[in-house]
């Protein structure tokens, strides 16, 4: 018999009965049920909570600086639980984490999860070996480029770091500087694989700052080119895509290929479009050339589930910046980038959902709203031919990395509807809905708000912001309606508060510090949530008909008013039949010789009889029905009298109070009289101050405080993040320069570089000086504008005595 271990299991060769491991419901574990820990305020947004998507769940520790992993039971004894094993494995790093974990995210298979810091990326491997001094792992880390990023003095920040969908060692990094970067984790955490240099508008040409500085990026999903997508936010709502871009060595579905594959051959390299025909052909050598055995598949039908990425590049063409994205039908209320009036502020974050056929993109904005498109069409791959990429390879001619600049060539290719595909036109947006969260006030600028996917139902979109999480299900779907049949009417999304953190109504700080959406193999879905002071929330989310329309019973009549209510409660204390009174006699007909008959006949006699006993049976009875009736009622009469009595006794007691307190009551009355009139006396001095006749301001200075203030809260910062990044790059063309200087000096060494390139090098670097110089002056111009307005507005507020 041959046994393997679990590389991160517990040794217990031999465990005692006080060592077996204990399940608990998650929200009484332990490791949230100690003494609570003082919130640390911070405005950054955080999660420190990871779920692999099976039975175990990571919590980082951002005390001990350690990660706990929980073992759990989902719908176990009863489907609304959750247990948790207790106690949890701790692992430790092997090496030193002197930076604050901002958030955590754990790969594809499970093996490695990232450690986003403010200064720094880290990767632990979640296998180890045991501690020699406990029980603890210690687990292999590593750094991600340290070369490349903030450690003190570099100025480039990481904005974004997601783990790639279709492998499990490559990362995709954003930075401030404007480049997307691509670490393979297996061959090199230092040095990217792939890079590309985002050039949203041509240089010189950018109007605003925010137009150039990226915010977001997201992985597109499952769905023909999608998967081979990267999508770009930046600060002034733009949203641009790179295709393709794929992770040397990863692995992609044959079918989903060869479905590419084909489609390719039938829409482009067979459409009368010159045009349309060149795109196709670079997408079908990029296709044949990144995997080989697509073209055996075609035509000798092997049976290969999976095929492998191959390291390649067009050698004469760099990827296109495919955007910005425009929405359909897009009119004079929104600016060129397709934002809505409705959005305030600047982009905080995105994320791509695929819901069956349709590609959604959610972007989330800082007053609080979030801006729902749905691709009208087919992502495609554009090239731009003359713009060779510079390659690294192996003295095999292997390549091993890549680098292009990726320019937007979109300006002058608006979106026209066209039956031709392969055009290079990016594809345009349909605009399903802007949800406004109405999120409490804040007294600083703006909210942090963070976006996930429920992993039941992808229809459902969780948001994470400063007071709690909301759920916001779509009901309409474009592609995914139409093809179910369903109504083509566009249904506005529901918005359901799922848990609420802001007691007061105002907030301004993050209450959360950690986030993981739950669901098991029979429809069952959790939510499950940290806060600041390390407690846990368990909400069950319900999934079942959540999509389908409310019903409404229309035959049920409801209770109108409460009186009818105890009406109908009431019993009847003489019944209808008895209050109608008797019922009429029919009196039988008489001859027409009755009046001549004699009473003391046998005729006489028997007609009295007969009208005797008619009359007997009518009045009688009812006088006996009755009597016996209000004799059976005389004790719920007499309750009903006596509680009459009480009730008058407690209203005549009630009253004597009122009464008695009627002198308070009247002077608070007086009270309240006079401090009316004193604050109308005081609100009349107010009203004849100067600064309250103030002259409203005219169109144009309304205009000019509107891009004041969009200047302090989003150009601003863009500046900033501008002139930080030419810092940097400065900094690096200086320490390159001097190295070069000191090979030139060293005797016997050959110099390869001519005048020509020393030339061009030292008037890059005085151009790139001026620059940083100019966006200096421009910086500390606007801070000291706004400066004087502060200082001029809050001079004007001062009341003049």
């Amino acid at each position: 018999m041959r046994i393997t271990l679990d590389p991160s299991s517990e040794p217990s060769p031999s465990r005692s009965p006080k060592d077996e491991l204990e399940w608990l419901p998650l929200p009484k574990h332990p490791l949230f049920t100690a003494a609570a820990r003082a919130a640390t305020t911070t405005s950054v947004p955080r999660n420190l909570l990871a779920w692999d998507g099976a039975s175990r769940l990571y919590f980082w520790d951002a005390y001990a600086r350690c990660l706990h992993r929980l073992s759990l039971r989902l719908g176990d004894p009863d489907p609304s639980s959750v247990l948790a094993s207790s106690p949890s494995k701790v692992l430790q790093a092997d090496a030193v984490l002197d930076f604050d974990v901002h958030k955590i995210s754990i790969n594809r298979n499970g093996t490695a999860i990232l450690l986003f810091g403010s200064e720094r990326l880290s990767v632990m491997y979640l296998y180890g070996r045991t501690s020699k001094k406990d029980v603890n792992l210690i687990c292999r880390t590593i750094t991600v480029g340290s070369q490349t990023y903030s450690t003190g003095g570099n100025d480039i920040r990481v904005l974004q770091a997601l783990w790639h969908p279709y492998s499990d060692t490559h990362l995709g990094i954003l930075s401030s500087d404007s480049v997307f970067r691509l670490f393979n984790l297996a061959v090199d955490p230092l040095q990217p694989e792939q890079e590309y240099y985002l050039q949203p508008v041509e240089p010189g040409r950018s109007t605003n700052a925010s137009s150039v500085c990226p915010v977001d990026f997201s992985f597109g999903g499952d769905h023909l080119w999608d998967k081979f997508s990267v999508f770009i936010l930046f600060s002034d709502g733009a949203i641009y895509v790179l295709c393709p871009v794929v992770p040397f060595g990863s692995l992609f579905k044959c079918e989903s290929l060869l479905e590419i594959y084909n489609d390719v051959h039938t829409f482009g390299v067979q459409s009368a479009n010159s045009v349309s025909v060149s795109n196709s052909k670079l997408a079908i050598s990029w296709l044949e050339a990144t995997f080989p055995e697509l073209q055996n598949q075609e035509t000798e039908g092997d049976n290969l589930s999976l095929l492998k990425a191959h390291a390649y590049a067009l050698f004469d063409a760099a990827l296109v910046l495919q955007g910005p994205l425009r929405r359909v039908g897009q009119d004079g209320n929104e600016d060129s980038v397709g934002r809505s009036a409705e959005c305030e502020g600047r982009t905080v974050s995105f994320l791509y959902n695929l819901v069956s056929k349709d590609s959604i993109l959610v972007t989330a904005w800082s007053g609080g709203q979030l801006q729902i498109d749905a691709l009208a069409d087919e992502i495609q791959p554009v090239w731009s031919v003359g713009n060779p990429p510079r390659l690294r390879v192996d003295p095999h001619d292997q390549i091993l990395g890549l680098a292009m600049i990726c320019e937007s060539i979109a300006s002058s290719r608006l979106w026209k509807h066209d039956h031709n595909a392969w055009l290079g036109s990016p594809p345009p947006l349909l605009r399903l809905a802007i949800v406004d969260l109405a999120l409490p006030r804040r007294a600083e600028s703006g909210y942090n708000i963070s976006l996930s996917i429920d992993m039941l139902m992808p229809e459902r979109i969780y948001s994470l912001h400063d007071g709690g999480i909301d759920s916001i299900v779509l009901h309409f779907l474009p592609f995914t309606s139409q093809t179910n049949g369903k109504d083509d009417t566009m249904k506005t999304p529901s918005v359901h508060p799922v848990l609420n953190t802001c007691q007061s109504g105002f907030t301004s700080e993050p209450s959360l510090c950690g986030f993981a959406s739950l669901s098991d193999s029979f429809g069952y879905s959790w939510i499950v949530a940290i806060t600041l002071s390390q407690e846990c929330v368990v909400l069950e989310m319900k999934s079942w008909n959540l999509l389908l329309p409310v019903s409404i019973d229309t035959d049920k009549k409801p209770i109108t008013s409460e009186g009818e209510s105890k009406e109908r409660e009431m019993p009847t204390i003489i019944s209808r039949e008895l209050l109608s009174g008797p019922k009429e006699v029919l009196v039988p007909q008489a001859s027409p010789s009755l009046r001549s008959v004699a009473a003391d006949s046998i005729e006489g006699r028997s007609t009295l009889h007969q009208y005797f006993k008619l009359f007997h049976e009518t009045y009688v009875e009812y006088g006996h029905k009755v009597y016996l009736e209000l004799k059976h009622h005389a004790p719920q009469l007499k309750k009903i009298i006596n509680d009459q009595h009480s009730r008058l006794g407690d209203a005549q007691q009630k009253l004597f109070k009122v009464e008695e307190k009627e002198d308070i009551l009247q002077k608070k009355l007086d009270r309240a009289i006079q401090m009316h009139n004193s604050l109308e006396e005081r609100l009349q001095r107010l009203r004849n101050l100067p600064f309250a006749h103030k002259k409203p301001l005219s169109r144009a200075e309304r205009q000019f405080k509107s891009e004041l203030d969009h200047f302090k809260e989003v150009e601003l910062d863009a500046l900033h993040s501008s002139v930080d990044a030419l810092d940097a790059r400065l900094r690096k063309h200086l320490q390159a320069s001097k190295a070069n200087q000191q090979q030139q000096k060293i005797p016997g060494k050959k110099s390869y570089a001519g005048d020509d390139q020393l030339s061009m090098l030292k008037s890059s670097l005085e151009k790139l000086s001026l620059v940083n110089t100019e966006n200096s002056k421009k910086v500390k111009l606007v801070e000291s504008t706004l400066k004087n307005k502060e200082r001029s507005s809050r001079e004007s507020s001062l009341p003049m005595l």
